[in-house]
Parts: structure tokens; C-alpha cells; sequence
């Protein structure tokens, strides 16, 4: 598990509450978005016997059928290079998406689950467990998360309530779950110790919040039949015809 690590979130942790929250059966076809070193495939495939594709940009795929392999899942778990925004899967292809501790960095787009919903039969459900806040911070970021809270990666962090309104408001989905995880701040901190302990700025971030701002939200939306989904613009075809610049005269 330590050689798998992937992010300060512990992938299998958070795969296993998530999946309490999913209807999986063997054979169905899943999406494992953002998979990381693919840990939380292998879990899938292993305790739920379903085919999982384990899709992220940043690591290798090579490396994590490797992992796969050694896992003994290599019959049923499929690791590829790609990226959230241009997914190369036909419509409805899959049972289910789900995406641990990175749905965060590509989906607070306002029209991405319209991109990803795409891929998921009717009926099927995305399903999403990662880092998070308890309530939107409204003012400024409290002054125990100011050493660590940098300009980059923490501004993406929302509550389970913003990404259940944040995916109600599209009508693709029905959001069956979205809540929060009871002490996951204690999760989050032990699992930094276990892999990061020289990350004290982190640790000590956590630490002195307890629970207060930070921690893990889970959100389970099952694709609504009814839904109009739009096609994706990819490229404008060309019809160029020579004009002239301006009138003569």
C-alpha cells in the first residue's frame, strides 16, 4: 500500500467507502478515473469481480500493469494513459465511473459531468470520494491553513453540499449520496505520517484544524434516462471563401 501511494489520501480507504455507496455486480464495466498507481482498480476488481479501466495522465501505465499483474487482476483490470477532458470511450460504454481523490482537479467544470455522463449507460452511476470541505469558506482561509493553503491546488476544494448542488443544477443526475466522512481528518493525517512524514506543513495543517474545514466528501449521482446530453465540441469545420479586406471606392 505504501509503495502505491498516489496522493495524501489513502486510495483503497476511500475506494471502500465509496463503494458502499455504489451498486456494483461482476461483469459490469468501470471506469476508474484519475486511478492513481491503480490501487483503487485492483480493489474494485478483486472484491467486486467487475472489468475496470484504470485511466490517469499522470502515471504510468506501464508501471501499473505491472501492479495489476502482480495483483493477479491483470484478466479484468485495463490501465491506460489518458486524459479527464478527452476520454477515448464510446457513449454508454460503462456501468459505472468512479473517481477517488482526484475528480477535483478537471470536474468542477461546469459542463464536465455533461462530458463524462456521456460514457455511462442510463441508470449508471458516478460516483466520486476525496478530499473536501465541511462548508465553503466564506471570507478569507482561516489563519491555521495559511501556511499550507497555497494558490494553486487547495482553491478546488468544495463540500459534499457544493457538489451535490453543483451536479443537481444540470438535471443529468440524481444525487443519491453526499455526505461526509466521520473523523476523516484522522485518516488523512495518519496516512501522511505513514508515507510523508517529512511533510510537516501538511501534517501540522491538518492537525490543527481536527476536523473543523478539512476532511473527505463522497457524492453518488445515478445518470437520469431522461436527460438531453450534448455532443461535444471538438473542431468547427472550415468553410473559408476568399473576401475581400475592404470596398474599393
Amino acid at each position: 500500500m505504501v509503495a502505491a501511494a498516489s496522493s495524501a489520501a489513502n486510495a483503497l480507504w476511500l475506494t471502500e467507502w465509496l463503494s458502499e455507496s455504489l451498486d456494483l455486480r461482476p461483469g459490469m464495466r468501470v471506469l476508474d478515473l484519475g486511478c492513481g498507481r491503480a490501487m483503487s482498480s485492483v480493489f474494485l476488481r478483486r472484491e467486486f469481480g467487475v472489468e475496470v479501466w484504470a485511466a490517469d495522465l499522470w502515471f504510468s501505465p506501464t508501471e501499473n500493469l505491472q501492479r495489476i499483474r502482480d495483483a493477479g487482476v491483470s484478466d479484468g483490470v485495463f490501465p491506460l494513459r489518458a486524459d479527464a477532458r478527452s476520454l477515448p470511450f464510446a457513449d454508454e460504454f460503462f456501468d459505472a465511473v468512479v473517481s477517488v481523490d482526484s475528480f477535483m482537479y478537471f470536474g468542477t467544470d461546469d459542463q464536465y459531468l455533461n462530458t463524462l455522463a456521456r460514457l455511462v449507460k442510463p441508470g449508471g452511476q458516478v460516483g466520486i470520494a476525496q478530499v473536501g470541505l465541511v462548508e465553503e469558506f466564506d471570507g478569507d482561509v482561516p489563519t491555521h491553513l495559511r501556511a499550507w493553503w497555497d494558490q494553486d491546488r487547495p482553491w478546488c476544494f468544495h463540500s459534499a453540499a457544493w457538489w451535490r448542488r453543483h451536479w443537481a443544477k444540470t438535471g443529468i443526475v440524481d444525487v443519491e449520496t453526499a455526505d461526509w466522512l466521520a473523523d476523516g481528518w484522522t485518516y488523512w493525517r495518519d496516512w501522511l505520517r505513514e508515507i510523508a512524514p517529512q511533510n510537516t506543513i501538511e501534517i501540522d495543517a491538518v492537525e490543527a484544524d481536527a476536523g473543523r474545514n478539512l476532511g473527505y466528501a463522497r457524492v453518488v449521482g445515478r445518470r437520469r434516462a431522461d436527460a438531453p446530453l450534448y455532443d461535444a465540441i471538438v473542431s468547427i469545420p472550415a468553410q473559408y471563401e476568399a473576401k475581400p479586406l475592404r470596398r474599393e471606392g
